[in-house]
């Protein structure tokens, strides 16, 4: 058992299964009593199943650990509460909450329906508020806590998936705002865009084909590798220890092995007049300045863990034995 949790209390939602399993069992790991949190619903967030807590909860217990279960629903308001302050009377505080509850709706714009929008945005936007508004309340009072919010790479662009799109994307704003507005209260706030083949790979047509041949789910294959979605967990129990306290508002994308620093947005072209603007005179100017040298192309939703990959060694600084650093050349 590790020390840097010792003594503290977290409460991890989503952590029936995948990325937020691994971080439940990272967590009470290093000393920390949890609060597992799932309602046990399939991917599209339909029905309920006890099972998937209560088997997190017996593996921390078994290892020695703390925890116990809760199955309520995140999206709905009282629930969500209901959960941060399962973990108060049993544990006296709430030091650490770890967002990851989440659901699938996938579909273009064009043909999503309000249904499809309304699900995945309640779960993993509104399911965010709920819980964090909840655990604020209790934190700055104590004046300490850590909040760590799973985003997605998703949030830049992914083309099948509006809902899931803007409700991380939503995420990395509230984090923001949370960060901002607790910062004098000892609270942090982050999030992270992790990287993992769980279950929802398995979902995905390459993921059932891949079964086919192999007889093995995806999930099942990346047990022990990078694809292994328990490689985030080492970065949220570092971002709910007391060793982050200089870290917040910000954004990490955890792929394989590797942990990378987002850059936040940042100007860079600017327009200046002296009174109002015509549009036929952006119109004039937008191309030699605002647009030169070409624009951007749209955010690349994901693909990030295959440039870093496709990135050698020699373009990586060595620290230490096994310990790679890079950065950007304009940073």
């Amino acid at each position: 058992m590790g020390t840097m949790m010792r003594g503290r209390a977290a409460v991890v939602t989503g952590a029936g299964r995948g990325i937020g399993r691994g971080i439940a069992i990272a967590l009470a790991k290093q000393g920390a009593a949890v609060v597992v949190g799932d309602l046990g619903a399939s991917l599209s967030g339909e029905g309920t199943d006890v099972q998937p807590a209560q088997r997190v909860v017996d593996e921390i217990r078994a290892a020695g650990g703390e925890a116990i279960a809760h199955y309520g629903d995140v999206s709905d308001f009282e629930q969500g509460a209901d959960l941060v302050e399962m973990c108060v009377k049993q544990y006296g505080k709430v030091d650490a909450v770890v967002n990851c509850a989440g659901n699938l709706r996938d579909r273009m714009i064009f043909n999503i329906s309000e249904d499809e929008w309304d699900a995945v945005i309640a779960v993993h936007l509104k399911g965010t508020f709920n819980v964090t508004r909840a655990a604020s309340i209790h934190m700055r009072e104590r004046g300490y806590g850590r909040i760590v919010s799973m985003s997605s790479s998703s949030a830049l662009g992914a083309a099948g998936q509006p809902n899931y799109a803007a409700a991380k994307a939503g995420i990395m704003g509230l984090m923001w705002s949370c960060a901002n507005g607790l910062r004098k209260y000892n609270v942090t706030a982050n999030s992270v865009m992790p990287s993992g083949v769980t279950r929802m790979i398995d979902s995905t047509p390459r993921g059932r084909q891949v079964h086919q041949e192999t007889g093995n789910w995806p999930s099942e294959m990346a047990v022990g590798t990078e694809g292994d979605p328990d490689n985030v967990a080492p970065l949220v129990v570092y971002l709910c220890s007391e060793q982050s306290a200089s870290v917040s508002g910000q954004v990490f994308h955890s792929t394989g092995y590797q942990i990378v620093r987002m850059e936040m947005p940042r100007f860079v072209r600017a327009l200046r007049g002296t009174r109002r603007w015509e549009p036929e005179e952006i119109a004039e100017w937008f191309p030699r300045t605002l647009a030169d040298g070409g624009l951007a192309e749209p955010p690349a939703a994901g693909g990030f863990g295959e440039r870093l990959r496709a990135m050698s060694d020699e373009e990586f600084s060595e620290l230490a034995d096994g310990v790679l650093f890079w950065r950007a050349s304009n940073v």
